[in-house]
């Protein structure tokens, strides 16, 4: 650096900073945040963490199990209005990619539409004959000899 470089701005080192009489001063939130980095793939982040998610495939029953279900489902429409309650495992399709999961709810059953294979559960679910892979209840406990 040469010696005539060092006095160079020394007709403005001491003078107040300027401060602009059109526009708000800027706060030093703002001014940090021209610098923070940039997202340019905009939502990547959420797509590999779309893809990691991991949804089941749905279960195929059995001809077996299935006849097992629609006896309990016949014993589930003679019970409606007794206030009982059953667990049913049913399956869930997944929107965004394939395959999807399983839930089990305790809940009671309101109707049973047997021609759309839907059952109408109290609080508004409505979940279709073929998505249940299981029903429980101690209700089945005095029908099991007939199972």
């Amino acid at each position: 650096m040469k010696y005539k470089d060092v006095n160079k701005y020394d007709d403005i080192i001491n003078l107040p900073h300027h401060q602009s009489k059109k526009r708000p001063h800027m706060s030093l939130y703002d001014r940090a945040a021209q610098f923070a980095p940039f997202a340019a793939l905009t939502g990547h982040s959420d797509a590999i963490k779309e893809t990691a998610r991991l949804t089941n495939t749905k279960i195929e029953l059995s001809e077996e199990e299935k006849e097992l279900l629609n006896q309990k489902l016949q014993i589930i429409e003679n019970t409606i209005g007794k206030n009982i309650i059953f667990e049913i495992t049913y399956f869930v399709s997944d929107e965004k990619k394939s395959g999807g999961k399983y839930i089990s709810q305790k809940c009671k059953v309101k109707k049973l539409y047997y021609n759309e294979r839907i059952v109408c559960l109290y609080d508004g679910t409505i979940i279709n004959v073929d998505d249940i892979i299981e029903i429980k209840g101690d209700i089945f406990k005095k029908y099991e000899n007939t199972f």
